[in-house]
């Protein structure tokens, strides 16, 4: 069930219909790159929210547009985005970082709108949040304070946590250190150790687990298309394991995870069909300013908190955004 908002900055608003002007009669064609395959719920959800945004906008499919839409992870990735840009859309939309990268290095001069990039500057995805330059932009899921917060809400679970591994992938993850940095400091002002492990095959993921398991042993799945893909196997894991763990995809709460903690992605695809609709009625990206994230979602796993033998406190409840019972 659905529970409160958390609200980290401002979305972003709305054109009134008189301002956006006359389109003309071309049908316009936009690529979207979107991670994993087409049976993903999140995914498919995600995908019904950029359609009802464009739809808002005047943009019918089928009618005034055309959404060519590719779903794609692992090795994949080159092909689907090669395949989107020999298509030659008007406007480019792409999640994740690695699915962003690909399409960057061959889009040529083909306008992109990325959402759920970590850090896109230190990526060199742009020149700088608020004048992206390069013909690219988009909304970015990280804000600062977002990996401590989930440290703090994994103490907030369970008091007796004092050591944390924290799974990532570097190769698909560069941005790491932007989730660890913050959670190092957060850690030491709660008395927490937390430990960075490099996973990049299912045996790496399974050690790291198995050195989280120990007497007040946690476990943080960093946001990461790798570990996403694994999921089931994390999950299963960190369950037989009875591991208190938070994770950064709302996928991961769903499937039996204990919690996660994480920027709404339905909202920056929402404000990402805004930015669509400006490039295709002549904006430039250049001049549209890289925007953090405005919503964040709880969601809290109670089953598998009685698995684990884990009471959620009243207050932590009353925060989240979705309970699943």
């Amino acid at each position: 069930m659905r529970r409160r908002e958390f609200i980290a900055g401002l979305g972003a608003a709305a054109w009134p219909l008189a301002a956006r002007g006359q389109q003309d009669e071309r049908m316009r064609r936009v690529g979207v790159l979107m991670p994993f395959r087409n049976d993903d719920p999140d995914g498919q959800a995600e995908m019904a929210v950029l359609r009802h945004g464009l739809a808002e906008r005047g943009w019918i499919e089928g009618r005034t547009i055309d959404l060519a839409v590719q779903w794609a992870g692992g090795a994949a990735i080159e092909a689907s985005a090669r395949e989107l840009v020999g298509a030659k859309p008007d406007v480019l939309l792409s999640k994740s970082t690695p699915l962003t990268a690909a399409l960057d290095k061959k889009r040529g001069l083909i306008p992109l709108v990325f959402v759920n990039v970590a850090e896109p500057v230190e990526q060199g995805l742009v020149q700088s949040l608020s004048q992206p330059g390069r013909n690219i932009t988009g909304f970015t899921n990280l804000e600062a304070s977002g990996s401590s917060k989930m440290l703090q809400l994994l103490k907030e679970i369970d008091p007796r946590i004092s050591r944390v591994v924290a799974i990532y992938n570097p190769q698909t993850a560069p941005f790491a250190g932007l989730y660890l940095r913050p959670m190092e400091s957060a850690g030491t002002s709660l008395g927490v150790e937390t430990i960075a492990m490099p996973v990049q095959n299912d045996s790496d993921i399974e050690a790291a687990i198995m050195a989280a398991v120990q007497p007040g042993g946690g476990l943080v799945a960093i946001p990461d298309l790798f570990t996403f893909e694994r999921r089931d196997l994390v999950i299963t894991l960190a369950r037989r394991l009875r591991l208190p763990a938070v994770y950064g995809n709302r996928s991961f709460a769903r499937g039996g995870g204990l919690m996660a903690y994480a920027a709404d992605p339905r909202d920056l695809m929402r404000r990402a069909a805004d930015y669509v609709d400006r490039i295709l009625r002549g904006a430039r990206p250049t001049d549209l300013p890289v925007g953090l994230p405005a919503n964040f979602e709880l969601i809290v796993n109670l089953k598998t908190a009685k698995m684990l033998g884990l009471e959620i406190p009243p207050n932590l409840l009353a925060l989240a955004d979705e309970v699943i019972e």
